[in-house]
């Protein structure tokens, strides 16, 4: 260990005499450095090797200033002592290193034993104006007092334990490598941000080297598992401050927010760094200083929480508490008959629909089937096949039925008209059109099974095997002569004649899907106008064209589309993103397949680079008129509108719409048909296609609306901009409420998305746009907490149904459809869930 040589002079011009505090025996982290009511002038010398150093303080009550710093002969005698209460050298920091290292140790440890004095140095600007100490008790703060955590859900939640495992995996030669330390911690994914909390944390002890022992190890890990928030604070102010100097200036802003936005894959943020780094100096450096310090930071983080996260937490606290903790409270009911009966009640009341259809179904065949069989019981051929005969002919019945209905869930145009023209939907499933296309296929092969199983292993082998008097019946049917062998009946007239039936079981089907494909002929025969071509981020091809002729449809209907300069027979569907009320057609196409690129490739040709203040990275507006570029655009033809369980969105009084990613596509009709609906002030007029060929207006049930959000790519907000600040603009009553969720952003109160929650609530509070969607509409980190969501959705429409839309991926279906049934059975809010999976 260096060792450190402490002398002391006074110059005390009051008084001649020591004070008790400048000749106390000097132990170091034995206390704070408060000093005496009087000046003293301190010496403290340092020798690394042949090296000595001598350092002389002005101490006085409110400050401790360095006044020289010079290079001294080794000649003095060495105490081992320090300061009060200043551990001035590390035992780690004697291992290796630079004195001029150990130095900025003394002038941060200065700092840290007494946080409310600052170090002036040499020819400093005019000192700072104090700012105020936070309220911590204030119920705005206690967002911002969970943030900056090191420690989370999903990073070093299992514990010292865990974290050794892993080292004892990790580890080199009892070593653990830097680049390592984030894995060891379990923060993965994030090496960098890892990389630089471990220079951080060893700066701060004065570890020079890029390894750490198991011990070393454990001391990192007890500062980053401290929930204290000032430790927190001060953990994250050191990562920051690279040279230790107690100010962070713009440049390691910059770079900590160029961090922050690589651990959470926020480009646009990262290429805006040096706007957002001035945002900030701007706010925390009023006077210019070209720093900011700790309380700065405190300021920044306390001053400014999130007021859509304070709202939620906070509105109808007092309701939530009286009716969700007794109504979501588990059961206590003991009875297993009593638990099954009231599991098998919610069942019914979930799948009614689904039941009475499959029951009527069922009970359809049973009776065909039992018609049949009494039937042929009655008959000679039953004496000779038993039952055999009447199994066989009952099942063939069945068949009759069900082949004549297999076609009939999966013809679009027929199924639209009656979801869409009738009551029916009412009592009928139609959003389960699919499966029950597969249920009818399964009864198909059953009949199929009993049939021909009954005639090829029973009926013919007993028909070969009967007495003469037996067969003398069935003379009429299978000739004078007895068949002479098992083949007979599969080559000979049996055989035939029973594929020649077949057409009793086809015809219908036939007939009713050539009859689809002739409407879409006709339908699908004239090209639609393209008006406007947008290439967004994340693949994404907008394409914007006119309404032809008669064209009528629901927002969260899809459409067919056929580009054959791609391809001429491929037809690919796609939800519909423009509202019944607009002037024009919209769909937005994800590209993920081999079609879906060609087309982009097509019409990106076309396209030039985006304008100021417009968004995607390509576009051409052809809306003003024909144009060169319009002659290039390939001609498309469209097959629709076809139902599917968004479109019944409008017998509600509230929305819960719920999108993954390019899911969001049909709920964003919704919005603006909602929108359009607020502005025209009640009744929604040339919405929906009726009989009469004319739109009657009918009264519009929704109220309120629910828009949740969740992507992983910041690019996607682009998609849909301008419709979320029409929103914004229009929607003067709150009708509808926008949640953006971008989930590749760690979940709020991560010490890894710290500075962009603060970054996000300084410019939305500044400019009043989000720091990404571009938009008024504030965007919210990690995938939402959804029974809060249902929660507050229940506590605020009370006696009221709420439709829950989603549509994405499978992944997020149980859950959701568990939430709805939970909260329909134990609160006096009914939840209906519907789905449509991408």
């Amino acid at each position: 260990m260096a060792d450190i040589e402490a002398g002391m002079v006074v110059t005390d011009s009051d008084s001649s005499r020591r004070s008790q505090d400048d000749t106390a025996t000097l132990i170091p982290n034995s206390g704070n450095l408060e000093g005496s009511s009087h000046r003293a002038t301190k010496t403290t010398r340092f020798k690394d090797d042949d090296e000595v150093v001598e350092i002389t303080l002005d101490v006085q009550r409110d400050s401790v200033a360095i006044q020289d710093v010079r290079a001294v002969d080794d000649g003095g005698s060495a105490h081992s002592g320090g300061f009060d209460g200043l551990s001035l050298v590390s035992p780690s920091s004697s291992r290796g290193g630079k004195l001029s290292s150990k130095l900025r140790q003394v002038t941060n440890g200065l700092k840290l034993t007494n946080p409310s004095k600052k170090v002036p140095l040499p020819q400093t600007p005019a000192p700072k104006v104090v700012r105020k100490r936070y309220d911590r008790s204030k119920s705005t703060t206690a967002v911002a007092l969970k943030g900056m955590q090191f420690v989370t859900a999903k990073v070093g939640n299992d514990g010292w334990a865990a974290v050794e495992k892993r080292f004892n995996h990790l580890q080199v030669d009892g070593m653990l490598l830097r680049s390592r330390f984030g894995k060891c911690i379990g923060m993965e994914g994030s090496d960098d941000f890892a990389m630089q909390m471990f220079d951080s944390l060893a700066r701060k002890r004065g570890i020079v080297k890029e390894v750490l022992t198991k011990e070393e190890l454990k001391e990192f890990w007890e500062q980053l598992s401290d929930q204290g928030f000032d430790n927190r604070l001060q953990t994250f102010f050191d990562m920051v401050d690279k040279n230790a100097d107690g100010r962070i200036t713009a440049e390691e802003v910059k770079e900590i927010i160029a961090l922050s936005a690589s651990a959470n894959k926020l480009s646009k943020i990262k290429e805006r760094a040096d706007e957002y780094t001035a945002l900030i100096m701007e706010e925390l450096d009023p006077n210019n200083l070209g720093y900011i310090e700790l309380e700065d930071l405190e300021a920044l983080l306390l001053q400014s929480p999130s007021e859509a996260v304070a709202r939620s937490t906070t509105t109808h606290s007092s309701k939530l508490s009286k009716a969700l903790s007794m109504k979501l409270a588990p059961s206590k009911e003991t009875s297993p008959l009593r638990h099954y009966w009231q599991e098998f009640s919610y069942f019914l009341e979930e799948n009614w629909k689904r039941i009475w259809v499959i029951t009527l179904w069922l009970s359809i065949c049973i009776a065909l089937f039992i018609w049949k069989f009494i039937q042929y019981r009655n008959r000679a051929v039953f004496h000779i096949m038993g039952y055999c005969v009447a199994t066989a002919k009952g099942a063939a019945e069945t068949l009759k039925f069900n082949m004549a209905l297999v076609l009939l869930p999966v013809c679009r145009n027929t199924i639209t008209w009656i979801r869409s023209k009738t009551k029916v939907g009412a009592v009928v499933p139609f959003n389960d059109n699919i499966n029950f296309h597969k249920v009818i296929a399964a009864g198909v092969a059953v009949g199929v099974a009993l049939h021909a199983g009954a005639h090829l292993t029973c009926d013919f082998p007993l028909l070969l095997h009967a007495s003469d008097a037996k067969y003398e019946p069935m003379k009429p049917f299978f000739g004078a002569t007895r068949p002479p062998n098992y083949w007979w009946f599969v080559k000979g007239t049996a055989g035939w004649t029973g594929i020649a039936m077949t057409w009793m079981y086809i015809a219908y089907p036939v007939f009713l899907y050539s009859c689809e494909r002739i409407v879409r002929l006709f339908r699908s025969h004239d090209a639609v106008k393209i008006q406007k071509v947008a290439v967004y981020p994340g693949n994404v091809l907008a394409l914007y064209m006119s309404k032809p002729p008669g064209f009528r449809y629901r927002s969260g209907q899809y459409i067919f589309i056929n580009c054959r300069a791609v391809s001429p027979y491929e037809w690919h569907p796609f939800s519909i993103t423009s509202a019944p009320g607009d002037n024009y057609l919209s769909v937005h196409i994800r590209t993920r397949g081999d079609w879906t690129s060609r087309l982009r490739t097509v019409f990106s040709e076309a396209c030039r680079p985006p304008a100021d203040g417009e968004s995607g990275l390509l576009r051409a507006d052809l809306s003003m008129g024909v144009t060169d570029s319009n002659a290039r655009f390939p001609k498309l033809l469209i097959d629709g509108p076809y139902g599917a369980p968004a479109q019944d969105y409008r017998e509600y009084d509230v929305l819960l719409l719920i999108g993954l990613g390019i899911g969001a596509t049909p709920l964003i009709s919704i919005v603006k048909d909602v929108l359009n609906h607020i502005q025209r002030g009640g009744s929604v007029g040339g919405a929906e296609p009726e009989a009469s060929g004319r739109a009657k207006k009918r009264p519009f049930m929704t109220k309120r609306a629910y828009f949740y959000w969740v992507t992983r790519e910041e690019g996607s907000f682009e998609w849909f901009r301008g419709v979320m600040n029409e929103v914004a603009e229009k929607d003067k009553g709150g009708v509808i409420e926008l949640h953006n969720h971008c989930s590749s952003v760690y979940q709020e109160g991560d010490a890894r998305s710290a500075l962009i929650v603060m970054l996000q609530e300084l410019q939305h509070a500044k400019k009043g746009v989000d720091i990404l969607s571009g938009t008024s509409v504030k965007t919210h980190f990690a995938r939402p907490n959804w029974r809060s969501v249902f929660k507050r959705v229940a506590v605020n429409h009370e006696n009221q149904c709420v439709g829950v839309f989603y549509c994405g991926e499978p992944v997020l279906v149980p859950q959701l459809r568990q939430l709805s049934a939970d909260f329909t059975h134990k609160t006096n809010t009914k939840f209906e869930f519907h789905k449509e999976n991408f």
